[in-house]
């Protein structure tokens, strides 16, 4: 019998938080999911994620809560992750950073999961190498569960895939977030590690990766400063289902998934 992980790809404002509301529910009817990942680091105000955006995700039936480099946008989050293991940030920031870098999860089955998060250094902050700290997070890990999943927070695509080599037949699963642009090269590596570069947004989609389209074009034609708004129309949940042995830990399966909601935020 197989463990069954929905990953969510990035959370984008009050407008993702709705429709995993209303689109998780009919996930979780529709797949025998054990664990729920999501990626939110940009649940709040688009940009960060705040206290209350946190325990309304983790309220929402999501057991665990990713992020990435806008991890620290919102001050109030440094005391809240030092508390709630659940809300993880990339382990390849520095060691006094707060919080954790993984978490080890029990499903209802009695399973046990690792999920692990870490940041690419390309196009990206200068952090710790990803593929030496994963590695590290893989071998204390493995020593408990050989279920184990990675949110590979990155923005170069050339990172994500030679970390899905580098991790292959070692992790379950390497998901890339960040960039907000769902791939379709999902697959299985050789050696059994499922495998996508981008799980997508989960927010809306009439935007430029979440933000009103009007703001960034005209960003884009004139070079200057604009604040930035999340959009709200033709909202969609992006994200993967992967399928592990659980004996092996080995990816029998993974599905791209992208659904719509039948709501607007406005």
């Amino acid at each position: 019998m197989s463990v069954t992980i929905l990953f969510i790809g990035d959370i984008v404002g009050k407008p993702g938080r709705r429709i995993v509301k209303e689109v998780l529910p009919v996930l979780l009817s529709r797949y025998p999911v054990d664990l729920v990942v999501a990626n939110g680091e940009n649940a709040s105000g688009g940009i960060g994620i705040s206290v209350k955006g946190a325990d309304e995700l983790l309220s929402s039936g999501i057991q665990v809560l990713t992020s990435g480099n806008h991890i620290w946008k919102k001050k109030e989050i440094q005391t809240y992750i030092d508390q709630n293991p659940d809300l993880i940030r990339p382990a390849n920031f520095p060691p006094e950073t707060p919080g954790r870098g993984s978490v080890l999860k029990k499903t209802a089955s009695g399973h046990l999961v690792g999920v692990i998060n870490l940041m690419g250094r390309v196009f990206m902050e200068a952090v710790d190498c990803p593929f030496r700290k994963g590695l590290e997070e893989w071998k204390a890990l493995s020593a408990k569960t050989p279920i184990i999943l990675v949110d590979f927070h990155a923005e170069a695509t050339s990172e994500k895939v030679a970390l899905g080599w580098f991790l292959d037949g070692k992790v379950s699963a390497v998901l890339g977030t960040h960039t907000h642009i769902q791939t379709s090269d999902e697959r299985i590596l050789p050696r059994g590690t499922a495998y996508l570069t981008d799980a997508g947004m989960t927010g809306p989609a009439d935007s430029v990766i979440g933000v009103k389209k009007e703001l960034v074009i005209e960003r884009f034609l004139t070079q200057m400063p604009h604040k930035f708004e999340v959009a709200k129309r033709e909202l969609v949940l992006e994200g993967a289902v992967i399928s592990i042995d659980p004996e092996t830990g080995r990816a029998t399966g993974i599905k791209r998934i992208r659904e719509k909601a039948n709501i607007s935020s406005e």
